[in-house]
């Protein structure tokens, strides 16, 4: 689906084949209906036509039932074509529309959400390096791909309308020609022959016309796409900080944010409208001089010598009407033309994106220095990094983060320690596979899970009970054994609302706050019992009590588990009774990454007897005291 017509096909070569035929057939079947009737149409109004203009001839018997049977006949042929073939036909269309939009949206939510992270990479190309990453992805896969299979499908009936047309309404046209003075050479054909070539000189000199035209409104189309995309999404980014907004008084600079975003939007809106309207009164134009000038020139000659009967003349001209309007699809659709190649535009850059991602380190190179090698070993050596460095953009950017050798057994748990920006998260995000720029060699603990908690957590609107299964589903775990690990995490007064999507109408992002989110982490660790945990700041919203019962639940109930932690606090948090959680740092400093063990502490209550005012020899010898009772 890289290229437009890859893209136009994927949907019948795929394994829904039989489903988008059967449809595409039925439309098929259904445009050559109506191109039929469009001849009946013509042939009714001729003989409607010559009612009326014979009305008072003498030969006419019965001149007002002749003209209100003819009247019946076109009314009931138009019903025919407009609510029965035309009205069906799109009742088909438009379920193949939904099919084909559905299945290509699937395909791309599939691609984007793979086990590759697709849909992360693929956000972090470089334009420096002539790779460059999708705007507005949701836009392209919802309105990109809803406009450009509903407009596909709409230039694929005009075309076989075209075909069938020319067939039917020409077989009339040829079978009905007689003699033009002037043109005896051409015999029978004579009228037959200066329609085709009216329509053949008059339908494709406006059809230039038209793509000139229609090329404007496709880069336009393409500009306002971006234009708008862009502002939607600083308004969706937006009410996500709505707090901080109003907290910092910052409404002053959003709204001049808004502003700067719609003038773009205002004045290619502003250009799209004088070439739209442009255009349509270019249409209005060719449709009147079409259907009430050229149409009616052809047989006007043979008429005039009296080689053609008014009715013959009239019947005539209006197929000569009918195949120019449908012949003019390209006219009437270009429009239509210009949206679908800009939208198919999108749909095919984000494809490329996709397909370019497919191998993270191979994309990546193209930008930078990306090395990274990843292995197993056996779970009794733990986790080991070798040799890592980890650097920015550029094939010569210098790493700012090393570490020769690091290695975390199995159980252990270690604090990651640094000023802000030494590289702490970076390297969590290296050895889970998200970091782009870099080299070195990381070996998992084989068959073991990994669990990776952000500081910001963010909840998708799903129930309560599949956001503590994640990244699992609902159904891999009981209600009792998710009720318990809420229970066990602190959110205990929530089990009976697990099977809800919101409470009292709000959905759990909502409802749940900075803390309880976090709280809610703790619930999934528990219920997923990972090999390795990864803590990026995971505790920042709790107070100093919550960090204590978030590292307490984790220990009591993973006990297994290794765990690599990164805080902004100085020191490691311990357990109420003063014993450490954390058996080893790893301290950031000078761009050097090392591992030691924790150093020793004294017990909570000798630190306790420490900080009261008490004389110096009073305080040890109470410490003498409770050494030698211990």
């Amino acid at each position: 689906m890289r290229s437009f017509w890859g893209l136009m096909r994927a949907y019948w070569l795929s394994d829904r084949w039989k489903e988008a035929w059967t449809l595409t057939i039925v439309i098929a079947l259904l445009t050559a209906l109506c191109s039929k009737a469009g001849v009946w149409f013509a042939v009714a109004l001729g003989e409607l036509g010559n009612s009326i203009a014979f009305f008072h001839d003498a030969a006419n018997t019965n001149p007002l039932q002749g003209i209100l049977t003819n009247a019946g006949i076109l009314v009931v042929l138009v019903v025919l074509k407009d609510a029965g073939f035309t009205g069906v036909r799109g009742l088909v269309s438009a379920t193949l529309h939904r099919k084909w939009r559905g299945w290509l949206d699937t395909q791309f939510n599939q691609a984007l959400l793979d086990g590759n992270h697709t849909h992360f990479h693929a956000q972090h190309g470089s334009a420096a390096n002539g790779i460059v990453a999708p705007d507005n992805i949701d836009q392209r896969i919802q309105e990109s791909i809803k406009d450009m299979t509903g407009g596909a499908i709409g230039l694929a009936m005009g075309v076989l309308g075209v075909a069938t047309s020319l067939y039917f309404i020409g077989e009339n046209l040829i079978g009905s020609s007689v003699e033009v003075k002037g043109l005896e050479f051409l015999g029978s054909y004579g009228s037959a022959v200066l329609a085709f070539l009216a329509v053949a000189i008059y339908v494709p000199l406006n059809t230039w016309i038209a793509m000139k035209l229609g090329r404007l409104l496709e880069r336009l189309n393409i500009r306002m796409q971006q234009a708008e995309g862009s502002y939607r999404s600083e308004l969706t980014t937006f009410l996500r900080r709505s707090f901080h907004v109003a907290a910092s008084h910052g409404e002053g600079v959003q709204k001049s944010m808004h502003d700067r975003l719609y003038v773009d939007i205002d004045k290619t809106w502003g250009r799209l409208n004088v070439v739209n309207n442009s255009y349509t009164s270019f249409e209005l134009i060719y449709n009147f001089i079409g259907a009430r000038i050229v149409a009616y020139g052809p047989g006007l000659v043979s008429f005039i010598h009296n080689r053609l009967d008014y009715k013959g003349y009239i019947t005539g001209s209006e197929m000569v009407a009918q195949l120019i309007s449908q012949c003019s699809w390209f006219i009437h659709v270009m429009p239509a033309i210009a949206t679908l190649r800009a939208n198919s535009q999108r749909v095919i850059e984000l494809a490329q994106a996709i397909e370019d991602v497919q191998q993270p380190q191979q994309f990546y190179s193209k930008t930078g220095r990306s090395e990274f090698r990843y292995a197993s070993q056996n779970p009794v050596f733990g986790l080991t990094i070798q040799k890592l460095e980890l650097a920015h953009q550029g094939e010569d950017a210098t790493p700012f983060l090393s570490a020769a050798n690091l290695r975390f057994r199995r159980g252990e748990w270690s604090f990651l320690k640094g000023q802000s920006g030494c590289g702490k998260t970076s390297l969590i995000k290296a050895i889970n596979g998200l970091w782009p720029y870099g080299r070195g060699m990381i070996v998992f603990p084989e068959g073991v899970t990994s669990f990776y908690a952000a500081q910001e957590v963010k909840l998708q609107q799903v129930t309560l009970k599949q956001l503590v299964c994640l990244p699992g589903s609902e159904h891999d775990h009981g209600e009792a054994r998710v009720a318990a690990a809420l229970h066990k995490a602190g959110l205990g007064d929530f089990i009976e609302n697990m099977a809800d999507e919101t409470r009292e109408g709000k959905n759990w992002d909502q409802v749940l706050s900075g803390g309880q989110k976090q709280k809610l982490v703790v619930a999934r660790i528990i219920l997923q019992q990972p090999g390795l945990l990864f803590l990026d700041e995971a505790t920042g919203a709790l107070d100093p009590e919550g960090k204590v019962a978030f590292h307490q639940a984790i220990k009591d109930n993973c006990p297994d588990v290794t765990v690599i932690s990164v805080m902004h606090e100085a020191v490691a948090p311990r357990s109420v009774a003063g014993a450490e959680f954390y058996h080893s740092i790893v301290a950031i400093a000078d761009g050097v990454a090392t591992k030691k063990p924790l150093a020793p502490t004294l017990p909570a209550e000798l630190t306790t007897i420490l900080a009261q005012p008490r004389p110096v020899e009073d305080k040890w010898l109470r410490i003498s005291r409770r050494l030698k009772q211990k």
